[in-house]
């Protein structure tokens, strides 16, 4: 879990989303401990406040819970539930503009699933 901080984005979405990532490739397996808040602060020079309110909102998205006196620990279940809002996230930013533009011009379900198999092989 060393990935580079950015502008793009709040400091504690990013720190959120890589710890998200490590989830769904398995690098931080479910039921198991996650990097403290002072932890990741040391590892991104950054306020231990800022990484707690990432952690924090994967806590309320129900991806880790903690036990106390021991750390936070990634939920029983925590992949799927990270699939499925991403799976969202996914439709609501790209499949819906894609579909809006598609009917814009005209291009109705038939063409447009004949384009994005011609381009998946």
């Amino acid at each position: 879990m060393k990935e580079v901080l950015n502008q793009e984005k709040s400091i504690y979405i990013q720190i959120a989303e890589m710890i998200e990532n490590d989830i769904l490739r398995d690098i931080i397996l479910e039921e198991e401990r996650v990097p403290s808040t002072n932890d990741l602060a040391r590892i991104y020079t950054i306020n231990p406040a800022t990484a707690a309110k990432g952690i924090n909102l994967l806590v309320d998205k129900g991806i880790l819970y903690k036990k106390r006196g021991v750390g936070m620990f990634v939920t029983s279940g925590a992949k799927q539930v990270i699939r499925e809002g991403r799976k969202a996230e996914f439709y609501d930013k790209y499949i819906k503009s894609l579909l809006q533009e598609a009917e814009g011009l005209g291009i109705d379900k038939a063409e447009l699933i004949k384009m994005i198999e011609e381009n998946t092989d």
